[in-house]
């Protein structure tokens, strides 16, 4: 088991800020994007990557002037429902959070808002930026196309990104319906888990260069990434390219990240207005109604219990709220490291080890 450490979330978002800080972001950017490392390490198992294990990577890039702290968010065209956005290859997290906000203002006009992003970089999780529509009573979606990691169906080589997806509703339950899911079946984030856990993964994960099928994370690492149920997976990344980069005039296909000097990653972020349909607490109302009917049905064998979209989730925010959240302890003294490098004041607080399985 890879050793971890729990840590509070308090001491952790002071500490990441401000490091931001020091990197050369502005505060408001710092806390966006901050609490987008937050959001995730909250949420996701740590093997997924998306948080503050990034600090290093976005360091290196700021100092090799590959990032430009910063960038112009500008909008180059806009209708009430509509707007392409140019992030001058700045924070993918904080352009799409600023485009969401967008959206949704735009969506309680028109009752639904889309802006496209294009000329960014990477945007974290696409559950940051749809959670945002449902905390302002939207439906949010949240899509970006990515590097060209999944292979489409019969090659052996990427041309399409993970190109993730978020759809975030609100419900009465206490927590939104989420959707957050990448188009491949794993990404290479777990496949370094399972080889760090010295485990085999799944065949359906990744090919080998070559082009075969391996359950070897180690040889999987060199191949392509394979699509959610096979060629269907490669279908949706190829039409959310199509949905980001394509039609915002950005990088697709074999373009993101090919450049390190310019990612030119594209997003689309959209927010639809439920209250143009009918009053909110009826949706959230009809919402837990939908979801009692998943959870009335008879379970298979093995099953204790049928999940909405984001509910394994929550629980895990409700649950690391309380008991701290992990760090792998090489991940800690990276960070503790990166700290003094910057000259932060700020101190990671320590909860204790981390001696339990569930992430």
């Amino acid at each position: 088991m890879i050793p971890m450490t729990a840590v509070t979330q308090e001491s952790l978002r002071v500490f990441v800020v401000e490091v931001l800080q020091a990197m050369g972001l502005s505060r408001e950017d710092a806390d966006i994007f901050g609490d987008a490392l937050i959001f995730s390490e909250l949420r996701f198992h740590p093997g997924h990557g998306q948080g503050v294990k990034k600090l290093r990577r976005y360091q290196k890039r700021f100092s090799q002037g590959l990032f430009d702290p910063g960038a112009l968010w500008e909008i180059v065209k806009e209708s009430p429902a509509l707007a392409l956005v140019d992030a001058h290859n700045g924070l993918g997290t904080v352009a799409a959070a600023r485009a969401m906000q967008l959206a949704i203002e735009k969506a309680k006009v028109c009752g639904i808002g889309q802006v496209v992003v294009r000329n960014s970089t990477h945007f974290g999780s696409s559950a940051v930026h749809a959670c945002l529509a449902a905390e302002a009573g939207c439906i949010g979606i949240a899509f970006t196309n990515a590097g060209p990691e999944m292979a489409p169906w019969g090659a052996r080589e990427g041309a399409v990104g993970t190109n993730p997806w978020g759809i975030a509703a609100p419900t009465g339950l206490g927590f939104p319906a989420v959707l957050d899911i990448a188009l491949t079946t794993a990404g290479k984030g777990m496949m370094r888990w399972h080889a760090d856990e010295g485990q085999l993964m799944p065949l359906d994960w990744a090919l080998t260069p070559e082009g075969e099928e391996t359950d070897d994370p180690e040889a999987a690492m060199a191949g392509a990434l394979l699509g959610i149920g096979r060629y269907k997976g490669y279908g949706l990344a190829f039409m959310t390219d199509v949905l980001t980069g394509v039609i915002g005039g950005g990088g697709y296909g074999l373009t993101p990240y090919a450049d390190p000097e310019k990612w030119d990653v594209s997003h689309t972020l959209i927010a639809i207005d439920i209250e143009w349909f009918m009053p909110l607490d009826e949706f959230r109302q009809r919402m837990d109604d939908f979801t009692d009917m998943m959870k009335s049905r008879a379970l298979r064998p093995g099953f204790t219990e049928v999940l909405i979209p984001g509910e394994q989730e929550a629980r895990r925010v409700a649950r690391k709220s309380v008991v701290g959240i992990p760090l792998e302890n090489a991940v800690l003294d990276d960070l503790r490291a990166l700290g003094t490098e910057l000259g932060v004041g700020a101190q990671i607080t320590v909860i204790g080890p981390w001696e339990d399985d569930t992430l």
